[in-house]
């Protein structure tokens, strides 16, 4: 033990007396596993928000969406619906109790001479508000819910301050594409910024004052029956809704996606995975530059320190202990690299995180786990070691008299 200590103290010296390279060769791991590290437990955050999210669903809520599952987000580009027969088919599937319909598009909204472009959302009072306030987490701020046939609305939180320069109160009233409307209530924040951006109206005004039509659906949200088994009723729908469209447009084209909340999670959690893959394959690429730094520094000391390694050999040193030498200097680097660019990598994750506090797009929570410490540090030191492994092997296997006779 008294040896591998002198060992690395030696190993440490060597490294101090040239330290602006020692340093260079660091800043390349650092920037390597800071990015792991603040990638890992960020992507990880997210996804714990995503299952907190869907996992407020429970098991007794399914959505229907125009679409593909391969492609989610195709269908709410090309603007396609659930016709008013998809509707009416999905409400007689065994199984169903409710269903609730959302249309959705921008409105020119003014408050007190300032105007914006606000997305407005379409939803059944009668039949939708006791889902979404029991499944989908909504609960008043302050003021009350829009009472149907009313010129009333709702306001997601974020509008309430953050978007016109007049604060938006309950009983203020405010204009929709030039009609005047009286705010009654604002949203506790859904977690979402897109979502707390939004203004909620009944579907008979929505559809007044935009002259979209809300016989037609862009999303269908479906309670079904107690008792009911999620994954069949999603099956039964697909069936019917398949059987529909066969039968009155002669496709076979599926054109839709009903998600059960865990559908959604593989959905969402096989989309994260991709792009946690694709973002530490970067954070890996920086880390192996990093590494040929270190080998590059270290063939260098090699170079530098013939005569030295000469003279130690030469009084007895045995190929061990150079190796080791060098290694300890190599896993040094990498573990001062390790150490810094976690504690960074932390830091960073944490900033953001109260930075979505602050702003909440997301409930995001950036997930730091003693694994994800661990992991930067004993990585970062493999990668040390390893870069360090052919330059010590080069410097062992030198001959004492070569060493010597190189440097006459």
């Amino acid at each position: 033990m008294e040896k591998i200590l002198n060992l690395f103290k030696i190993a440490f010296r060597n490294l101090k007396t040239r330290r602006l390279r020692s340093w260079l060769t660091i800043v390349g791991i650092t920037i390597g596993v800071f990015l792991v590290i603040a990638l890992l437990s960020l992507s990880q955050g997210i996804k714990e928000a995503v299952a907190s999210q869907l996992k407020s669903l429970g098991d007794r809520i399914l959505t229907v969406m125009p679409g593909d599952e391969s492609n989610p987000l195709m269908g709410f580009i090309a603007g396609s619906k659930l016709e008013k027969e998809d509707i009416a088919v999905i409400k007689n599937v065994q199984g169903v109790e409710e269903t609730v319909s959302f249309n959705y598009t921008l409105g020119t909204v003014r408050h007190k001479g300032e105007a914006k472009q606000i997305l407005l959302n379409s939803m059944s009072l009668r039949s939708g508000l006791d889902v979404l306030r029991e499944y989908q987490g909504f609960s008043l701020k302050s003021g009350n819910w829009p009472k149907p046939l009313r010129r009333e609305v709702v306001i997601g939180a974020q509008l309430e301050k953050n978007i016109f320069q007049e604060e938006i109160t309950a009983k203020d009233i405010i204009s929709i594409n030039g009609r005047k409307i009286t705010v009654v209530g604002v949203l506790n924040s859904l977690g979402s910024k897109t979502d707390d951006m939004l203004i909620w109206m009944d579907e008979k005004l929505f559809q007044e004052i935009t002259g979209v039509q809300t016989s037609t659906a862009q999303q269908l949200i479906v309670k079904i029956k107690d008792g009911e088994d999620p994954q069949k009723v999603a099956e039964r729908i697909e069936e019917d809704l398949k059987e529909i469209r066969k039968r009155q447009r002669g496709s076979e084209e599926k054109g839709f996606m009903v998600l059960t909340s865990e559908k959604m999670g593989n959905l969402a959690g096989n989309i994260l995975n991709t792009l946690q893959i694709a973002v530490i394959s970067f954070a890996g690429i920086a880390i192996i530059v990093g590494g040929i730094g270190i080998m590059n520094t270290m063939f260098t000391s090699v170079r530098e320190r013939i005569k030295e390694i000469g003279i130690m050999k030469a009084v007895g040193a045995k190929d061990s202990t150079i190796n080791l030498i060098f290694l300890f200097e190599s896993g040094i680097i990498g573990l001062i690299g390790g150490v810094s660019g976690t504690l960074m990598g932390v830091i960073f994750a944490k900033l953001i995180e109260l930075y979505f506090q602050i702003h909440p797009i997301i409930y995001l929570k950036a997930y730091i786990s003693p694994g994800i410490i661990i992991f930067g540090l004993f990585f970062s030191f493999l990668v040390g070691c390893f870069s360090g492994y052919f330059p010590a092997h080069s410097a062992a296997k030198l001959k004492p008299a070569d060493a010597l006779r190189r440097l006459e």
